[in-house]
C-alpha cells in the first residue's frame, strides 16, 4: 500500500509541491503519493491532523494560512517549530503521534545567506506564520530584524497587533504600517527586505500595496529583496526591486529546500534536490504559459 502525503492550505491549487515531491518519488522508485488538501477552515486542518494520527496520511506539509493552527493541533513539537511558533511539516511518529516541524527556517536562512553574507538589518513585511520563519531566518544570520504588517495600525496599541508577542519573542522590533502613499523610511537602511505575505501570489491580491511601502530608490545598492511568493515568478514586489537595481529573488529556491528537508524527515533518506529543483522550474514554467 502506497504512503500518502499532502499539502494543507487555503487556497492550495497554486502549489507546486505535488510536482516537486512527485518527481523525487519517481526518481527513487518510491511507492508514495503526494496530494493537495484544501482546508477552508480550522476544522478541515484538524481533520487532516487526525488522518495522520490514524495512519491514513503519513505526514503533511502546511502552507498559508494554517502554519500556526497546525502547531497547536499537533501532539508535540520539534524545537524547530516550537521556537518559531509555526509548523510547516507534520510527521507521524512510530507511536502514532503527530509531531510538528518547521523546515521553512533553515531553507530560507540558506537562501538569504547565499545572497547576503553578513546582513546587519532585515525588514520583514507580514506578521503570519511565514513572517515568523522569516524573522527567525534573518536572526540566524545575525541581523537585527524590524517587522511591519498591514494590520499594524498606528492608532492601535502595538501590544494588540497580530502576533506581536510571538514576533518580539523572536527578537523583532515592530513598526507601524505606513498610511496611504507613505513609504517606510526605516527600510532604507535594510540589507534584507523580505516579503512574507501572500500579496502578489497567483489567486491572491495584486501585491501593489505591499510593494509600495518600500522606499526603493533609497535602498543601498547591495540590498537584497526576497519575496517568499514563488507563483508568479515575478511579483510587483520583485518588479519594484529590480527596477531599483537591487538584487531581487523569488521564493522558489526556498520552496524546494523546505520540501527536500520535509522529504528527509518523512522518508529518512537524502532528497534528490536537483530533480526537485528541475521539477519546480518546469511546473512553474507550465503555469506561466
Amino acid at each position: 500500500m502506497s504512503r500518502r502525503f499532502t499539502v494543507v492550505g487555503h487556497p492550495v491549487t497554486h502549489s507546486l509541491s505535488p510536482a516537486i515531491h512527485g518527481a523525487a518519488y519517481a526518481e527513487l522508485g518510491l511507492d508514495v503519493r503526494y496530494e493537495l488538501y484544501d482546508a477552508p477552515d480550522e476544522a478541515a486542518v484538524a481533520r487532516a491532523v487526525d488522518a495522520i494520527r490514524r495512519g491514513e496520511l503519513a505526514g503533511t506539509n502546511v502552507t498559508v494560512p494554517w502554519k500556526q493552527v497546525a502547531l497547536k493541533l499537533c501532539d508535540r513539537a520539534d524545537a524547530s517549530a516550537s521556537e518559531v511558533g509555526a509548523a510547516n511539516t507534520l510527521v507521524r511518529s512510530p507511536a502514532g503521534e503527530v509531531v510538528a516541524h518547521n523546515t521553512d527556517v533553515p531553507a530560507l536562512a540558506a537562501e538569504l545567506g547565499a545572497l547576503s553574507t553578513s546582513p546587519r538589518l532585515a525588514l520583514v513585511l507580514g506578521a503570519g506564520g511565514a513572517a515568523l520563519a522569516a524573522v527567525a531566518s534573518a536572526r540566524r544570520l545575525g541581523a537585527e530584524v524590524w517587522v511591519t504588517a498591514r494590520r499594524f495600525a498606528a492608532e492601535v496599541d502595538d501590544g494588540e497587533w497580530p502576533n506581536a508577542a510571538a514576533l518580539r519573542r523572536l527578537g523583532a522590533r515592530l513598526v507601524a504600517w505606513p498610511g496611504a502613499d507613505a513609504a517606510l523610511e526605516s527600510a532604507s537602511a535594510a540589507d534584507l527586505v523580505i516579503q512574507a505575505t501572500s500579496a502578489g501570489m497567483s489567486g491572491a491580491g495584486s501585491g501593489a500595496s505591499v510593494a509600495n511601502v518600500v522606499p526603493w530608490s533609497r535602498l543601498r545598492p547591495a540590498a537584497v529583496a526576497y519575496d517568499l511568493v514563488y507563483n508568479p515568478r515575478v511579483t510587483p514586489f520583485l518588479e519594484r526591486a529590480s527596477a531599483a537595481g537591487v538584487t531581487a529573488r523569488g521564493g522558489l529556491g526556498m520552496l524546494v529546500e523546505q520540501a527536500a528537508l520535509a522529504f528527509e524527515l518523512w522518508l529518512g533518506q537524502a532528497a534528490p534536490r536537483r530533480t526537485m529543483q528541475a521539477a519546480a522550474e518546469a511546473a512553474l514554467a507550465a503555469r506561466s504559459r
